[in-house]
């Protein structure tokens, strides 16, 4: 009895083990091929398909978005403004779909740098690395300009460095985001600026510009993410889950045994 008592206890432990233990992760290089362009923009690709630019100072927003989903991955590359001319936006977006550069009703996020606070529509868009939910779309210039709840682009947070410092000219930049479905973390130069809690809607990944030409998006690589680990609470629960079996199954090994 002592036997099989040790061994219904390991095999909770072991279960348990192996549920928390992360899954090796892989990473891949993205092939921009099969990307697409939506808004003003001028998305140029590299010949290798490694990099992308967008050249033009565009009137409104313009993304350049994946093919696939992206919830469940950890995307990394750079980013570079390659001018001194212009100081406005760059950055990215998750959970995109075809066609929400225009649409009334969206639901995705949108991660935005500007080098300085400027003036435009009527408010105020200052400088520096924010992350918003956008309800109704990019293509208000005041909304995206200045974050506008009104409009449909709700600000979410301030970076935790990079608040309200703007990014620099002619300057590479490491960019990691972890996109899941209740969480979102961004390190820029592997300082963490983001990790914020919620319920994220999937879709594609893809690179931002507002008013701001010559920038460049390179090295992009994707990592599957192992599944997020249970809270606390949550194991205790599967623990004690599994403990009330294995007492069951004792029970029922003890009557086998007294008969």
């Amino acid at each position: 009895m002592k036997i099989t008592t040790s061994i219904v206890g390991n095999g909770i432990l072991g279960i348990a083990m192996l549920a928390a233990a992360p899954a090796s992760a892989v990473t891949t290089p993205v092939d921009l091929s099969g990307w697409t362009a939506e808004g003003s923009g001028s998305w140029t690709r590299a010949p290798d398909n490694n990099s992308v630019t967008q050249s033009v100072n565009t009137a409104g927003g313009t993304v350049f978005y994946g093919p696939d989903l992206a919830q469940g991955t950890r995307l990394s590359g750079t980013i570079r403004v390659n001018t001194t001319s212009d100081d406005d936006f760059i950055g990215f977006v998750l959970g995109f779909k075809a066609g929400d550069i225009t649409a009334t009703t969206t639901n995705f996020i949108l991660v935005d740098w500007k080098q300085t606070a400027q003036v435009n529509g009527g408010c105020n868009g200052p400088a520096g690395l924010a992350i918003s939910r956008v309800s109704a779309g990019l293509s208000s210039n005041s909304a995206s300009w200045c974050h506008l709840p009104s409009a449909g682009v709700t600000e979410l947070a301030r970076a935790s460095t990079l608040g309200s410092t703007g990014w620099a000219d002619n300057t590479t930049y490491a960019f990691d985001i972890d996109f899941q479905p209740n969480s979102i973390k961004v390190n820029v130069n592997g300082v963490e600026q983001f990790n914020i809690s919620g319920s994220f809607a999937n879709g594609a990944f893809g690179f931002y510009n507002y008013s701001q030409p010559n920038v460049t998006y390179a090295g992009l690589t994707e990592t599957v993410l192992p599944p997020a680990v249970p809270e606390p609470a949550s194991w205790a629960m599967l623990i004690a889950g599994f403990g009330l079996v294995g007492a069951a199954a004792r029970r029922r090994r003890m009557v086998r045994v007294t008969a």
